[in-house]
């Protein structure tokens, strides 16, 4: 089973991800950690050569990450909407998509010691209104997602569960 966890930024997929690792018991993959340790450059370093630049990086990981027959993937907040990734994943796993608010995903973003290149330098309403702005964007790519879940307070085993009941009736 390979499973592809998508969503805007801060909306817990590495740590979902995870997660549904251990129950699954198979790789997670994070796709950001991925890009880092294969090119040895920053996702922030990646960004100063470009977004384009970027987004061919992220898809080219995305493709020779996912070889194996079972894992869960963390993808980074746009992935889904670049170079045709969102139907790659839908073709080659499944797809599940963490669902927040953009105030949640605001909170989420401030409290993050994680640096994220798209929001470095904003003040708290010029990053409230890029999020939802942002968000808008992406949302229709996300809505393609085979599940789609709420975010906030997310259970991983009835995630899980459901995903396992899903597979079956597919049969």
């Amino acid at each position: 089973m390979r499973i592809f966890l998508i969503g805007y930024m801060g909306s817990g997929k590495t740590t979902t991800g995870r997660k549904m690792a251990s129950l699954y018991d198979c790789p997670f993959i994070d796709l950001d950690t991925r890009i880092e340790t294969t090119t040895g450059k920053s996702i922030s370093e990646h960004f100063i050569l470009g977004e384009d630049h970027f987004r061919k990086v992220e898809q080219q990981t995305l493709h020779n990450a996912s070889t194996d027959s079972k894992f869960i993937l963390s993808t980074g907040g746009g992935t889904p909407c670049f170079q045709g990734n969102m139907d790659w994943m839908n073709r080659n796993g499944i797809t599940v998509y963490l669902k927040l608010d953009p105030l949640s995903l605001f909170h989420r973003l401030k409290a993050s010691k994680r640096p994220r290149p798209l929001l470095e330098g904003k003040s708290d309403d010029e990053l409230l209104e890029f999020i939802k702005n942002n968000l808008a964007e992406r949302e229709p790519v996300y809505r393609q997602a085979r599940y789609q879940v709420k975010g906030e307070d997310l259970d991983v085993l009835s995630l899980v569960n459901n995903i396992n009941m899903g597979e079956r009736q597919l049969r």
